[in-house]
């Protein structure tokens, strides 16, 4: 189980406000129990008595599990692609028009499920990195048609290396029966 303090903090990150009233840390800096006025107190120091794993009924909230798994898949991500200087948005758009040459702008907003304005926002930053070429489709001339350049399948393969070592981190935590039961899980929810 894990202590307050760190889903405290891990809250402060997923909901992005204090999850300590200004009265507690007041109480707790008057009571001595900081160093610093500024540094949020234990939840041990604030209430005695109170075991330090116990987060009470947050604990068996779906939607807070996700978002904290969330938070741990979407921190080891940036860090491991922290050297690529490319999002998680555009590493999808690169592998999907890799998987499907010459597809359509449109049809990566609706495959990823992305809006209009952001796949095209990601579309622009790839192409003024030249990482991808937009083209004339040949079917409809009213639709732009992407490839990838070859600096975009370099961009590629490293991104894809990186991915190999973030799903090896994730995917160590599962057997492999688990993992395929938690895609399938997942995608109940955002299918």
């Amino acid at each position: 189980m894990r202590s307050i303090k760190k889903i405290r903090n891990e809250s402060d990150r997923v909901f992005g406000e204090k999850a300590l009233s200004m009265t507690d840390t007041q109480a707790a800096a008057e009571a001595g129990h900081l160093d610093r006025p500024d540094e949020a107190p234990d939840e041990a120091d604030v209430r005695p008595g109170v075991e330090d794993s116990d987060i009470g009924a947050i604990d068996d909230i779906i939607g807070f599990h996700i978002r904290l798994a969330h938070g741990a898949t979407y921190r080891h991500f940036t860090e491991t692609f922290s050297e690529l200087g490319l999002t998680q948005k555009m590493v999808s758009v690169l592998w999907l028009i890799a998987d499907h040459p010459n597809i359509a702008q449109a049809d990566i907003g609706r495959r990823l499920q992305m809006d209009r304005a952001t796949t095209m926002a990601i579309v622009n930053r790839l192409q003024a990195r030249d990482l991808l070429r937009r083209g004339a489709s040949t079917r409809d001339r009213r639709r732009q048609t992407l490839t990838l350049t070859s600096e975009g399948q370099a961009a590629l393969q490293d991104a894809r290396r990186a991915i190999d070592l973030h799903e090896s981190w994730l995917k160590s935590r599962f057997t492999k029966r688990e993992a395929a039961l938690l895609i399938d899980l997942l995608r109940r929810i955002h299918e």
